[in-house]
């Protein structure tokens, strides 16, 4: 009897509860926010009612697990997966764990960030720097990336529309923290600037993807070191990013008022992504561009665009003469190109520094008087896009239809070589795919009306 008492005594401490404490949250957890408990013991529920973290009466949150076996995992959140906690740069935090023991626990617990809202820690950012999201999802490379995001400072309190930058290797634009070799500091230049009475601009970070950045930022493979899927990111800006932002925060969504820039590698998909959406970005940066990694193969892109493409295009170069042997004259091979599309010299500058180096510390030298000459001139009070003087239809090297200027939605008919007509479609402003139904061949795209020139299209 003595036995069987002593072994139920056992089993009943096995059980005993857990309490978690959180003792200490990240300056930037919104006021009065609900704190939820999510894990193996409400089935990852981010919003579960019955797993809210309570006060304690001592300044700190708690939520006590009743007994139970084994190891669970958790985490924290706001309510929504979107708002899970991080780690302390900001980024995933793997998921945390306890194993319930034979005597009560408690256990203290500090949120080192959220994956929203970014640390609120001493890192260089600005107080106007946020964290879009620490996985927003690339669906044309089936992957997610962190996003930054730069609000000007007047943002809050103002009902205007921005012109917008989308930078590339986001990761070293604002923070030391997170930067490879020390940060741009676009949130200091941008607020210096805009102090001296600068408009204002809104910036969009993306991080580069670590091992893939070579393959992501060039559409071009090089035999020794990758690339090729450059122009499914270039998609990825134009198409999914890019309307993300325009839908959610009070831009100027024509691309006379969008910018791509980037360094080394991002330069030249910044180049790219201007040339390929030429109704999404109209304004480049390119500094320090390794345009040596696909030369022929980018030269040979440009010189088949349209004439004329680029006549509304606005391009600073600026690289150190030094760098390489072959930097000075492969920028000056790509921006002649360029120029044989149709941009013009007034909107064309190149700065060729013989102190420049292939860093960080030169690129943030050079930030603020890019971002100053591509947006001068313009008309930051304008309401409405800007319009043009005649309707573009071209296909892209890639493939796809480019529509630009027509004023409403147009009726286009397809005809194959032989004059018979395949199909009507209808299109307005902006970039489309080859209708699934032609198959290989060359034909005529023609607007119903006759209005607007028509054009070869070529299905490969």
């Amino acid at each position: 009897m003595k036995k069987i008492y002593f072994l139920l005594l056992v089993s009943s401490m096995a059980f005993a509860q857990v309490t978690l404490k959180i003792t200490g949250l990240p300056t930037t957890t919104p006021a009065n926010a609900t704190i939820y408990m999510a894990g193996t013991v409400n089935t990852w529920n981010p919003v579960d009612p019955n797993y809210i973290m309570q006060p304690d009466g001592s300044g700190n949150l708690q939520i006590v697990i009743p007994q139970g076996t084994g190891t669970v995992s958790y985490k924290f959140t706001r309510g929504s997966w979107p708002t899970v906690e991080g780690n302390a740069t900001g980024g995933f935090l793997p998921d945390r764990t306890f194993t319930f023991t034979a005597a009560p626990q408690t256990i203290n617990l500090t949120i080192q960030s959220w994956e929203d809202l970014g640390t609120g820690a001493s890192g260089t950012a600005a107080s106007n720097v946020q964290i879009l999201s620490n996985s927003f999802g690339i669906p044309q490379l089936s992957t997610t990336r962190k996003i930054w995001l730069y609000l000007p400072p007047d943002y809050a309190t103002s009902t205007k529309h921005y012109p917008v930058l989308y930078m590339e290797d986001g990761q070293n634009l604002f923070d030391n923290v997170t930067s490879f070799s020390g940060e741009w500091q676009v949130d200091e230049t941008l607020n210096t600037l805009f102090s001296q009475g600068n408009y204002g601009a809104i910036v969009v970070g993306i991080d580069n993807g670590g091992g893939e950045r070579l393959n992501e930022y060039s559409p071009w493979v090089n035999a020794q070191y990758g690339g090729g899927h450059g122009d499914e990111y270039a998609a990825f800006l134009a198409n999914t990013l890019k309307p993300y932002i325009d839908a959610n925060y009070r831009t100027r969504p024509e691309a006379a008022m969008n910018a791509v820039i980037g360094s080394s590698m991002g330069a030249i998909i910044s180049t790219y992504a201007a040339c390929e959406y030429p109704n999404a970005f109209r304004k480049v940066g390119n500094l320090s561009p390794a345009y040596w990694f696909a030369l022929s193969d980018m030269n040979a892109y440009i010189n088949a665009l349209s004439p004329s493409v680029l006549q509304n295009h606005r391009m600073y170069f600026v690289c150190g003469t030094n760098e390489s042997t072959s930097m000075v004259p492969d920028v000056n091979t790509v921006k002649n190109n360029l120029m044989g599309k149709g941009m013009t010299a007034a909107n064309t500058i190149t700065e060729f520094d013989p102190a420049g180096t292939h860093s960080e510390s030169f690129w943030r030298t050079k930030f603020g008087a890019v971002y100053v000459w591509l947006f001068q001139n313009e008309n930051m009070l304008a309401t409405t896009s800007s319009t043009y003087e005649s309707p573009k239809i071209m296909q892209t090297l890639s493939g796809k239809i480019y529509v630009e200027g027509i004023p409403s939605a147009t009726d286009f008919e397809i005809f194959n070589m032989l004059g018979k007509k395949i199909k009507t479609i209808t299109l307005s402003n902006g970039m489309y795919e080859m209708p699934d139904e032609l198959s290989k061949g060359i034909y005529i795209l023609k607007s119903k009306n006759d209005e607007i020139e028509s054009i070869k299209l070529v299905r490969n």
